[in-house]
């Protein structure tokens, strides 16, 4: 069944692009014409397994977001914060209505992603995970996932972690068309909460830690 759906999740994602072109090149000409050149933002993702792949987004921050971090003394530079000034004007419009997320029907062409999936973490997130964090790789990651639909950017990581795993452990072609519904829904809300990502931070700090004890946990 999976082999089939992956085939189902590229189809769709070759008429998507196509019927979404328009809006493809209306949102580069804004970030372009805004925020002048570089309209995608692309970064090594860990994919299937923890293999990387270069996941590809509209650009939504400035270019030296990760150094900029350091300047203004955010300490995890994937993370946000409360009214982030690494966001550009457009960019928190197009983070808030998920259109930034749109170049990723590339990667789900490519057959590096699929539509519903746990959302693919950065590689240097990902050294630290412990074994039982590794359990969200045993599947390809997606556009949308479960963990976005119970809370997206509103919940920890810890909290990630685990619907995550329960979406390995439950997942069906039912649930996943369950996750897009609830998704097209939740594209009328507000933006979230920023939630601090106290967990990656810890991990950064003592990389060695945090895993080892999880590991004991979980054994």
């Amino acid at each position: 069944m999976k082999p089939l759906w992956g085939l189902l999740n590229q189809l769709v994602a070759a008429v998507a692009l196509i019927l979404l072109s328009p809006v493809l090149l209306a949102v580069a000409l804004w970030i372009r014409v805004a925020d002048g050149p570089g309209i995608l933002f692309v970064q090594d993702r860990a994919g299937l397994r923890g293999k990387p792949f270069r996941m590809l987004k509209f650009r939504s921050m400035v270019h030296n977001s990760v150094a900029l971090s350091s300047q203004l003394g955010i300490h995890d530079p994937y993370g946000l914060v409360e009214n982030d000034p690494r966001i550009t004007a457009c960019g928190r419009f197009l983070r808030r209505t998920s259109l930034d997320e749109l170049p990723q029907l590339i990667n789900v062409l490519a057959g590096q992603m699929l539509l519903v999936g746990p959302r693919p973490d950065v590689l240097p997130q990902v050294a630290n995970y412990s074994p039982l964090d590794a359990r969200r790789l045993e599947v390809k990651p997606g556009i949308t996932g479960w963990a976005q639909v119970n809370g997206r950017d509103d919940i920890d990581w810890p909290q990630r972690f685990i619907l995550d795993r329960w979406y390995v452990d439950h997942w069906s072609p039912l649930l996943d068309l369950r996750i897009i519904a609830r998704t097209f829904t939740d594209l009328r809300r507000g933006e979230p909460p920023v939630h601090v990502d106290t967990l990656n931070i810890a991990r950064a700090q003592d990389p060695s830690a945090q895993p080892a004890a999880e590991a004991r946990r979980a054994a």
